[in-house]
């Protein structure tokens, strides 16, 4: 590829952005849209052009690798910004295990990125793999022993590498099965009537609730098979609107633990359901957990977008209940947080205003509804790239306003995220520990908190707070 001046490489990014958006919004698949740039902008390679499609930077791809490396207990690759650079301009070859993760990052094939091999290989990246599984397998259900976490002579990378896969609490034979309940459900052995649904779901809920996860997704194929059997048979909107609660309880918990494919799946089909049950809160909670996973996808316009309309259909309701009115303040906060991950500082703030405004006019759910907003200002100041401002907004926040251990434990994480992002490993460590002691969880088996903490354990060892959060992360089980 020929030498492209500063200018036109801007002036490319101008009209991929156009080219891209205007695709998304005629519905065209991802596939479509990188035909379009590469015939309008022939100075793109498929590998770039692929990454313009989904409306990723170069630094969003290079996080949506690491990603995939932690949530499989691997150490992240030395993939940077500028080797994707040279990738992209066809100054450098990715090798095999790079090309493969590039095109599993992006939902295509090697080949279609122009990175087929020049000869049979793959073996490389099936032996990294096997390595993880095998490392998974003998720590990832088990209690591992405390032992000591020796500072001196020990690689630096193998105990990052075990330490992001040791101690996780959801082995992967369960997510496994949970995967093929998706494909073929298991039907229940007799009939269950509509009341025991609901008594299965809302015990499946505690669990979220208490952040007991691997016992969620042992629960949930039982949960989703049971609640579509029982509405395929009663055919009402009641029995709609609960299988569609159930996958996104299912979502939400897949996007916990970083299973983003499987998420997407449940939910589409919550969507579904929802759509059927036509009860305007089901919609709207559909629409939040789409919503959700789309800008895990890298598709925020299109997610805002699903998140909006169930905002328009909530509102003529005058939102009656408090069902009405706490899922109509739960899609403006996720729709806010998205313009900010998006980088849209001036919608995301006005639309955290717009959610404060509404936590405010909810009596019932003022307690409540108020921290919940406040909580989510400061995660758009730290999606912002502001974590002063986060901390700022969230000062006054305490663990008695969030009524369930997940939400409690959520607030560390995201205190823990803010100072980690202002580079104060003491401050993170004490957060994480506090999360630990409400909801172990939401630190040892969601894959980006998980990292922090394996970080800190990597690099700053003898900080106080350190040597008990790396026994936390390797061993399940809460914190004294």
């Amino acid at each position: 590829m020929g030498q492209i001046t500063r200018s036109r490489r801007a002036q490319i990014q101008r009209e991929a952005t156009a080219i891209r958006m205007r695709g998304q919004r005629a519905g065209h698949a991802t596939e479509r849209i990188v035909t379009e740039l590469r015939d309008a902008l022939p100075e793109v390679s498929a590998l770039e052009a692929w990454r313009l499609a989904l409306g990723w930077s170069r630094a969003q791809a290079v996080d949506q690798v690491a990603k995939v490396y932690i949530g499989e207990g691997l150490h992240p690759p030395g993939l940077s910004e500028a080797m994707l650079c040279r990738y992209e301009h066809g100054q450098e070859r990715p090798g095999v295990e790079y090309a493969g993760m590039l095109a599993g990052v992006y939902g295509t094939t090697r080949q279609m990125l122009g990175l087929a091999p020049r000869c049979v290989c793959g073996e490389g990246r099936r032996e990294t793999l096997q390595h993880a599984k095998a490392i998974t397998d003998s720590y990832g259900a088990d209690t591992v022993s405390g032992g000591s976490h020796d500072d001196e002579g020990t690689d630096p990378m193998r105990r990052r590498t075990l330490l992001t896969a040791a101690g996780l609490s959801i082995p992967l034979s369960l997510l496994q099965r949970f995967d093929d309940a998706l494909a073929v459900p298991a039907l229940p052995d007799r009939p269950v009537e509509p009341a025991q649904i609901a008594r299965m779901l809302r015990a499946a809920r505690r669990q979220f609730d208490t952040s007991d996860l691997a016992a969620l997704m042992a629960t949930l194929p039982s949960l989703l098979a049971s609640a579509q059997e029982t509405a395929e048979r009663a055919r009402t909107p009641a029995g709609w609107a609960m299988v569609a609660a159930s996958y996104n309880l299912a979502t939400e918990s897949l996007n916990k633990i970083g299973n983003r494919t499987s998420a997407r799946i449940t939910a589409d089909r919550s969507m579904l359901y929802a759509d059927r049950s036509e009860d305007p809160v089901a919609k709207a909670a559909s629409a939040r957990a789409l919503g959700m996973m789309l800008r895990k996808h890298g598709r925020p316009d299109l997610a805002t977008a699903v998140m909006t309309k169930g905002i328009d259909q909530l509102r003529p309701t005058g939102l009656p209940t408090t069902a009405h009115a706490g899922m109509y303040l739960r899609l403006l906060c996720a729709r806010a947080y998205t313009y900010a991950w998006a980088e849209d500082r001036e919608r995301a703030l006005e639309g955290i205003a717009e959610a404060e405004h509404a936590a405010a006019r909810i009596p019932a759910m003022k307690p409540t509804a108020e921290p919940f907003a406040a909580l989510y200002r400061a995660d758009i100041h730290l999606a912002l790239g502001d974590a002063g401002t986060a901390l700022h907004a969230a000062r006054d926040l305490r663990d008695h306003m969030f009524p369930t251990p997940e939400r409690r434990g959520r607030l560390h994480t995201d205190l823990a995220r803010a100072w980690f992002q202002r580079g104060r490993p003491e401050q993170t460590a004490a957060e994480l520990l506090m999360a630990c002691q409400h909801a172990p969880a939401e630190v040892r088996d969601r894959p980006s908190i998980r990292a922090i903490a394996v970080e800190l354990v990597d690099r700053h060892p003898r900080v106080a707070g350190v040597r008990r959060l790396a026994t936390a992360i390797s061993r399940p089980g809460r914190v004294g």
